[in-house]
């Protein structure tokens, strides 16, 4: 299956700051690619990932998954294809403090399958793929700001995700930490998956397959490598 994401005429209004972030986008995310997007602060880049992800709702146009239109209406199913389907990691993390590393690599499993002991054993799976088995039931103040954000990526995997969307993944971390995690990244890149990221770091955005530029509510492809 060629999975994708398509904007369709996209744009996205903030009206109590009559602000327009988005500005009739149009755009073609394809399976197997990884793609940066960087941009001015305020130029739509969360915003952005906020709507591939269907946490926020489009002022106008629409988004395709997979041929089919997302309903913007319809918040249950939006919450069933996005934890099914799509992976997010957050640049501060957004580990739930009160729960430990293994607990909270558990939790978006076990709100799909429902099942405690299959979810435990693919969540020490990833953890140990990260080398943080000795961590397990570390709780995130407890661990560096590398080991956590290893644990955010863990899971945003665990459900085997078609997209990932990542939102200034290392813009916390030092230079070689923020390495380790791009290469984690980057090895995740798979035919029938999908990974956006948004960075400043120019370094970063450079590896990708196509770098997006956004500035004044629209985007432009600054280099696309042809595979």
């Amino acid at each position: 299956m060629n999975n994708f994401l398509k904007l369709n005429n996209l744009s996205k209004k903030y009206e109590k700051k009559s602000l327009k972030v988005l500005n009739n986008i149009n755009f073609k995310f394809e399976s197997g690619k990884i793609y940066s997007i960087v941009g001015p602060s305020g130029s739509g880049k969360s915003t952005l990932l906020n709507l591939l992800s269907f946490i926020d709702i489009p002022s106008s146009g629409f988004i395709e998954f997979n041929k089919k239109k997302i309903d913007t209406n319809s918040s249950i199913e939006n919450d069933h294809v996005r934890s099914k389907n799509i992976g997010i990691i957050y640049q501060d993390k957004n580990l739930l403090p009160d729960f430990t590393a293994l607990e909270n690599v558990i939790l978006p499993n076990l709100l799909v399958s429902n099942n405690k002991s299959k979810s435990t054993e693919l969540a020490k799976k990833l953890i140990k793929k990260f080398d943080l088995t000795s961590r397990l039931n570390h709780y995130p103040s407890e661990l560096s700001g590398g080991e956590n954000q290893r644990i955010a990526i863990a899971r945003a995997l665990i459900n085997e995700p078609n997209i990932i969307l990542a939102d200034e993944p290392t813009g916390s971390l030092d230079f070689n930490n923020a390495k380790q995690i791009f290469k984690i990244l980057f090895n995740l890149k798979e035919k029938n998956r999908i990974i956006i990221f948004a960075t400043h770091n120019r370094y970063f955005a450079n590896m990708a397959d196509c770098k997006i530029k956004m500035i004044g509510g629209k985007i432009s492809i600054t280099n696309e490598r042809i595979s």
